[in-house]
């Protein structure tokens, strides 16, 4: 039998550690990246209300996924999985935007729930039109946020995060609104 000694090293982890919040959420540290505190402080507002919705809608994708039924079930359940991906990158880039103007960004689901204007689904599954139609509600959400968030920051010079929400928040979620929308449109399946 193999006898362990307690190993007194440097090596073992120092565990249960508490310190103390050295950031307040609603913040901003002075970094030098050329923006005013004010633009600074704004645009980390409107990100980490973006996160917070934009973390919402990347649950409501995978959970869809997990929920989908019916005829277009393997179409719509790889669908909503590539579209929850794509969620997830934007995630880390409002997130990284939000550190990267000297805030916090928005991370633990239970403050993400208080922050988040997306309506919460009921627990159970819902009928696919239903699910696919709430995808949508959040994805015009986001939008109508995004782009009003995007002519303010551009107003107060923040250059970086208008292109982010532009080019990366707003194309992809109206790419992904339009995949989505189709699958509502009621044609026949196999005559005209």
């Amino acid at each position: 039998m193999t006898k362990y000694a307690v190993q007194t090293t440097d090596s073992q982890p120092l565990l249960h550690q508490h310190g103390r919040q050295i950031q307040e959420f609603g913040s901003v540290r002075q970094l030098p990246v050329g923006l005013s505190y004010n633009a600074r402080m704004y645009s980390c507002e409107r990100v980490n209300l973006l996160l917070a919705d934009s973390q919402i809608l990347y649950s409501l994708y995978k959970k869809h996924h997990w929920l989908m039924r019916g005829h277009t079930f393997y179409q719509l359940h790889l669908l909503l999985d590539k579209h929850a991906g794509e969620q997830l990158a934007l995630i880390d880039m409002l997130a990284e935007r939000v550190q990267t103007l000297g805030g916090v960004a928005v991370g633990d689901p239970r403050h993400v729930a208080e922050m988040t204007r997306v309506p919460r689904p009921p627990n159970g599954a819902e009928e696919v039109p239903a699910m696919l139609s709430r995808l949508l509600e959040a994805h015009e959400t986001i939008l109508i946020d995004a782009h009003d968030a995007a002519n303010r920051v551009a107003e107060m010079g923040d250059d970086g995060t208008n292109d982010l929400l532009v080019s990366n928040v707003i194309r992809t979620g109206e790419l992904q609104t339009w995949f989505i929308a189709e699958h509502l449109v009621d044609t026949p399946a196999v005559r005209a």
